[in-house]
């Protein structure tokens, strides 16, 4: 069933609340000003805890995304934040929610699905703490005090495709997947939908870089680079990456071989703080993994979280688009607008599967 869009007015207030918020603090946050209890509300000094996903802090993608989100909320509302990242193989991600949990951080945000099952089984334990999770679903969790925090990945993952198919010299484009899983299925269903809208006979190259269940494919820029350079080696000239920290991989292949990439989550074009690969980025399709992050974190502040609910950002609600940093679409910006439209209006009904 495709869940409901966030309403306009929602989308203002959180416009809202960013105009408000600063882009920088340093880690330990700091200020004097109020925090809340898992109901919400001022009580006391705001303590965020934030488990990352695989490849943790400075993976200029996923996880940076959500630290700049709990940055900015601390820059307006003070506190402090705990930002433990899991071991090699993953394997403790229910000791770092427990961990936050009994050192008193509140709210916690499991940053990534595959927190799906802990997060559920730790938010049970401590009924008094407030949980957020990003990518899974906590509307059929039965948990009342977590939310989930979900994306339209195939909307923006569409605008990516059209900005490819128009853009590309040779009508061969690539896909590079960090992992073999539903989520990033999505990003691939609409990356290829928004292709084949421009040009039905385009090649799509498609591969992943880990199969489901190994997450290593997160954080492997070696394998990212050999993946995508098959695909420059085979003709493509543009490969779109889902792969977090995998991606830089994909944009020095793209830097050694001529050709171009999308970056994901993040502008890459601003975090690979390399102009050689800056070179290559020709946009990145932005999962407001911040804002969403903000805004949660604001709701908590002020009281207004609802549990047991998810909240999805969507191209409707600017929760999910393309960036322009750059100007390498500027002159397609009038047909990536178009279809942008289309789909808010429902005339485009963009796949959520890959066939």
């Amino acid at each position: 069933m495709r869940r409901a869009r966030m309403t306009k007015a929602a989308a203002l207030l959180l416009a809202g609340s960013l105009a408000l918020a600063a882009c920088a603090s340093d880690e330990n946050g700091g200020g004097d000003d109020t925090g809340s209890d898992n109901t919400g509300g001022a009580t006391e000094e705001l303590k965020v805890g934030l488990a990352y996903d695989t490849g943790g802090r400075g993976d200029r993608s996923f996880n940076d995304s959500a630290y700049a989100g709990v940055e900015a909320a601390i820059e307006e509302h003070g506190g402090e934040v705990q930002d433990p990242s899991p071991n090699a193989d993953a394997s403790n991600r229910a000791e770092l929610l427990t961990q936050l949990a009994d050192e008193g951080y509140n709210p916690i945000i499991a940053v990534g699905f595959a927190y799906g099952e802990d997060v559920v089984t730790v938010a049970a334990q401590y009924p008094d703490v407030t949980f957020a999770i990003i990518d899974s679903s906590a509307a059929s969790a039965g948990a009342d005090n977590l939310t989930g925090l979900l994306f339209a990945e195939n909307e923006g993952s569409f605008l990516a495709g059209v900005a490819a198919a128009l853009k590309t010299e040779t009508d061969h484009i690539g896909f590079v997947g960090g992992v073999d899983t539903e989520l990033i299925h999505k990003f691939e269903a609409g990356y290829v939908a928004g292709a084949q809208a421009v040009n039905p006979d385009i090649t799509i190259d498609r591969q992943y870089i880990s199969p489901e269940g190994d997450f290593s494919g997160f954080n492997d820029p070696a394998k990212g680079q050999i993946v995508a350079q098959g695909m420059y080696d085979a003709g493509a000239d543009i490969v779109y990456h889902a792969a977090g920290g995998s991606g830089l991989g994909v944009f020095q292949a793209a830097a050694a071989s001529g050709g171009r990439a999308i970056g994901v989550d993040s502008d890459q074009y601003n975090t690979v703080e390399d102009p050689a690969l800056q070179a290559v980025i020709m946009t990145s399709m932005l999962k407001r993994v911040d804002n969403a992050v903000q805004s949660f974190i604001d709701s908590f502040v002020d009281g207004s979280v609802e549990g047991g609910t998810d909240i999805v950002y969507d191209l409707e609600s600017d929760g999910i688009g393309l960036s322009t940093t750059g100007g390498f679409i500027d002159d397609i910006q009038g047909d990536i607008d178009s279809y942008r439209q289309q789909i808010i209006d429902g005339e485009i009904e963009v796949p959520t599967t890959i066939e």
